[in-house]
């Protein structure tokens, strides 16, 4: 009895100690459990250099997550993230379906749901083409002053991008050049831009263009005088028949 006395805090102490254990071991099993969705970015993982996704992809897609109330505080839509694998892609229409095993969660996380859970697109091979550089000019000179024939250096440009739009594309365009106010010839180095968000300019990124402004040339010299008909000459017997 005594001796069980002398050591009555190391046993109070043992008790103690295996509380906080089964605290630490059974806490999150007794944590409520919580869903909650988020807006993960889509990512597009080992595209082909020579190919290229042509129809609109969305930007994000909706993940359900299942979890602890903790971990899910801890979650948020910059560190989620789907991948969107197209390492064995071909050009033509694709469909792929999005797993929930391949977005990286944290242990104990489910993943409920994906929406969309299926992207369907488009594929094209990239090509490339060297088309002329339009002028975009913009407004006139002054009255009495005039724009002549525009000058580009270099004049051609190469473009990349689908196939389908590689084909059709006939030029590409300058940046805006303003005429309004101007009275002389002037260089603009400016941008060359394409009117498509698929396909890109190469080569030139900038050009030079020379736009000749000259003052109306007005004519003063005076109108010329033109001489007055000739009389009718009459004929002998004309003549003879008016002496009758």
């Amino acid at each position: 009895m005594k001796g069980w006395l002398s050591n009555w805090w190391l046993r109070v102490l043992s008790l103690f100690l295996a509380f906080v254990l089964w605290l630490v071991v059974s806490g999150p099993r007794r944590e409520p459990v919580a869903e909650r969705a988020f807006a993960a970015p889509l990512a597009i993982l080992r595209m082909p250099r020579d190919l290229i996704v042509t129809t609109t992809l969305p930007d994000t897609v909706t993940v359900r997550l299942r979890g602890r109330v903790s971990q899910m505080r801890a979650i948020s839509s910059q560190n989620l993230e789907v991948p969107l694998d197209l390492g064995s892609a071909q050009p033509g229409d694709a469909t792929v379906t999005l797993l929930p095993r391949a977005i990286n969660v944290p242990q104990d996380v489910e993943v409920i749901s994906i929406d969309p859970n299926q992207l369907r697109f488009r594929i094209e091979r990239i090509r490339q083409k060297s088309v002329p550089i339009r002028p975009f000019l913009v407004g006139q000179p002054p009255a009495g002053y005039t724009a002549g024939d525009v000058t580009i250096v270099p004049p051609l440009a190469l473009v990349s991008g689908p196939a389908s739009q590689i084909g059709k594309a006939t030029d590409v365009s300058t940046e805006r050049i303003i005429l309004t106010g101007r009275t002389a010839t002037f260089v603009q180095n400016v941008a060359v831009v394409s009117d498509s968000a698929l396909v890109r300019i190469i080569d030139p990124i900038n050009a030079d263009v020379t736009v000749p402004v000259t003052p109306v040339v007005t004519s003063t010299e005076p109108p010329t005088e033109t001489a007055p008909p000739a009389p009718a000459k009459t004929t002998k017997k004309a003549r003879k028949k008016g002496r009758r």
